[in-house]
């Protein structure tokens, strides 16, 4: 009995061991999530986010889902501001005329842009709690790191940072709209044709223009600097 019984035992003993050798893959799943994130969105210009395939997902492992915490937050983002187009068509304004009618479209447009504002802190918030809670090496730390703050970090700071600039802009043209109704005796719009007959109310006009156009060069910066991050142009 004792010479069936050993190899059996020894057999038992090494079987566990053989299987956990086998099955251990993290190491090939992180070294391939590394190399994704480094290659596919690191050392690629602006904002990337590529959707995994079925293999990549397989390869990863349970890191795929440490990458969904990147593309959950890039479609709450894209989501979110996808309608700020449509927004600053509405708001455009030529004209002191189109200023001072469309002061309801002014309004409409400011409580949009606070709405996607706190809508994106939102997402935001979301994606960084949910990062806290990521166990990660320190190799792959080092990249997802870097990938988080160009997908996740930077544009959603950027785009928080231009939102109020855009909605500054929106201010100063219902200051003009405030005071063209304040001193409509001594201002007469006829189309584009703005005439003022008191000096002290013309000067004073002007200066709200002049701040509107401030604005308007503070805003074409701001969308400057938000292309280059988005596209890294």
């Amino acid at each position: 009995m004792k010479s069936l019984f050993r190899p059996f035992l020894a057999l038992a003993v090494a079987l566990p061991l053989v299987l956990a050798a086998c099955g251990d893959k993290e190491p090939e799943q992180r070294a391939a999530f590394t190399q994704f994130l480094q290659t596919r969105i690191v050392d690629k210009p602006g904002v990337r986010v590529p959707q995994l395939t079925d293999e990549e997902k397989k390869s990863f492992g349970d890191y795929a889902a440490q990458y969904a915490v990147i593309t959950d937050f890039n479609a709450g983002m894209d989501a979110s501001v996808k309608p700020l187009s449509g927004i600053m068509q509405k708001g455009a304004m030529r004209s002191v005329n189109d200023i001072v009618t469309r002061r309801d479209d002014l309004k409409t447009v400011q409580a949009a842009l606070n709405d996607m504002n706190a809508a994106l802190k939102e997402q935001q918030d979301k994606a960084d709690a949910a990062r806290a809670q990521l166990k990660q090496p320190e190799d792959l730390k080092a990249v997802y790191d870097k990938a988080y703050e160009k997908t996740v970090s930077l544009p959603a700071d950027t785009f928080r940072d231009v939102l109020p600039q855009l909605n500054a802009t929106f201010d100063s043209s219902l200051k003009i709209a405030d005071y063209v109704e304040a001193h409509k005796a001594q201002i007469d719009i006829a189309g584009p044709i703005v005439k003022v007959n008191d000096p002290a109310v013309q000067a004073e006009l002007n200066q709200l223009l002049q701040d509107l156009n401030s604005q308007a060069k503070n805003v074409q910066q701001a969308q400057t600097r938000l292309q280059a991050v988005m596209l890294g142009r």
